[in-house]
């Protein structure tokens, strides 16, 4: 088992990797990388994304055979893939950032602009926040609503298949702040950010097969 974390100039990638080598408790290499052929050799594979969707998904693409290699893996052979924040965000058809921008298309929807209902909440939304857990997923095991995450966005995913969120929060409306279908998860929040309960979310991922 090996879980791979993609680098593709995002940031944060240090403490996402960190994060991941304390639930593997040594047993399980954890590797930043740049390369397909180690997409192609791990068992677990990570998007992490800190900035603007555009530039996020440029990053991406700017790896030679990347793309392609993770359709193969995650799209074709079921491979465990976890996207975090803007790399959730990536999972779907497309970003309203800055213009309109494709992303992979795994899931179905778009990320759209944070419009609290209360002006006088500040955007982004940034700190911490209570799940309200609304679907059923490995990747929850052991998560409860009112446990806490930490978020850090201005924009959030539009489910166009609600059986694809797996947990939300409130921010003067619902936020998207766990997606899930089959092998394909992602988490709007920072998990290496989130204490205990973000650690229990990357040791569950891990144990997925």
């Amino acid at each position: 088992m090996t879980v791979a974390i993609i680098d593709y100039g995002s940031g944060n990638l240090r403490s996402v990797a960190k994060a991941f080598e304390s639930v593997a408790g040594g047993f399980i290499p954890v590797q930043l990388t740049r390369s397909p052929d180690d997409i192609a050799t791990a068992s677990h594979v990570v998007l992490p994304g800190v900035g603007a969707f555009a530039d996020c998904m440029a990053g991406l693409k700017a790896l030679p055979g990347m793309l392609q290699i993770l359709q193969e893996e995650v799209v074709q052979r079921k491979k465990p893939f976890l996207g975090i924040c803007v790399g959730m965000q990536m999972l779907f058809e497309h970003g309203h950032e800055h213009g309109v921008h494709a992303g992979l298309g795994w899931l179905k929807g778009e990320v759209v602009a944070l419009k609290p209902s209360d002006a006088s909440l500040k955007i982004p939304h940034m700190g911490w926040n209570d799940l309200q857990i609304t679907g059923k997923h490995p990747l929850l095991k052991g998560i409860k609503t009112s446990e806490h995450a930490y978020f850090v966005h201005s924009y959030h995913a539009q489910c166009r298949d609600n059986s694809e969120v797996l947990a939300t929060v409130s921010y003067g409306q619902t936020i998207t702040a766990v997606v899930g279908r089959d092998n394909i998860m992602g988490t709007q929040f920072h998990p290496e950010k989130s204490q205990e309960t973000g650690l229990k979310l990357l040791k569950n991922f891990i144990g997925l097969r």
